[in-house]
């Protein structure tokens, strides 16, 4: 099982959190918010197989940490992953719009630098610009577009320019993400949670909840729940090229402690 997006760092206990995941055999992606928690969030997941690590620079606070660029740039060579990272339109960031797309456009062009990286990226309200930037930097890697939430004629731009998607149990929960989840192809997909910022109720889904969204593909594909986990798997290992993929568990987890 798979969660390519999830903010371990951030639970109101992330060793628990991590914990949880490892014993489930749970793949991974422990995405950042800032290079400043980079070291702390990476030391979590040590000894564990199957964690990978993403540095990165979240749109919404891109603003507040424009002196962090230096750091980024200094720690870009020690991940594969960069994420979560880049642009924001909502209503209460939209003023910071050419700051974002500063951050955003120093870590496309360091992405690059390096030879490519997989970027787990933030596109609300922002999927054209988002798409714009990609375009100007070809070089910059593999785009994961996590929780996608623009249009069908978006989406299907995205595909034609070779972005990926990570869809999580909140996404298929409602019609509208199913439905952008049903344009999807089904060899660029992976699925995520985004916990703690997703929640079941008031819960914060765990790296655990990724079942329910392989639950949610299988329906909407019409096809068995090992079929899915086939197709993520393999999706996985070509994105990635990564020898823990093997372990990945592929049955339904026990409930998180």
């Amino acid at each position: 099982m798979i969660d390519f997006h999830c903010h371990l760092d951030l639970y109101n206990d992330p060793k628990l959190a991590v914990e949880d995941a490892d014993r489930a055999g749970i793949y991974v992606l422990s995405v950042t918010t800032t290079p400043k928690a980079w070291r702390r969030t990476l030391a979590l997941a040590q000894g564990r197989k199957r964690i990978r690590t993403a540095l990165g620079i979240h749109p919404e606070i891109a603003h507040e940490r424009l002196g962090e660029l230096p750091l980024f740039e200094a720690l870009a060579s020690e991940t594969r992953y960069f994420g979560e990272v880049g642009l924001d339109g909502g209503p209460t960031v939209r003023q910071y719009a050419a700051q974002q797309t500063q951050v955003f456009e120093f870590v496309l062009a360091t992405a690059t630098k390096q030879g490519g990286k997989v970027l787990t990226i933030h596109s609300r309200r922002a999927a054209d610009e988002v798409l714009q930037l990609l375009r100007r930097f070809p070089a910059a890697g593999t785009p994961v577009l996590h929780w996608f939430t623009g249009t069908p004629a978006q989406l299907r731009r995205a595909v034609e320019q070779g972005c990926w998607f990570s869809v999580g149990p909140a996404m298929l929960r409602s019609e509208r993400g199913s439905a952008l989840t049903a344009l999807i192809p089904r060899d660029r997909i992976l699925t995520e949670t985004d916990g703690p910022f997703a929640k079941v109720g008031s819960r914060p889904l765990q790296p655990n909840d990724a079942w329910s969204a392989v639950e949610g593909l299988a329906a909407l594909w019409k096809v068995p729940l090992d079929e899915v986990v086939a197709t993520l798997g393999q999706n996985l290992r070509r994105l990635s090229g990564d020898a823990g993929v093997d372990a990945i568990a592929i049955r339904q987890p026990s409930p998180s402690r």
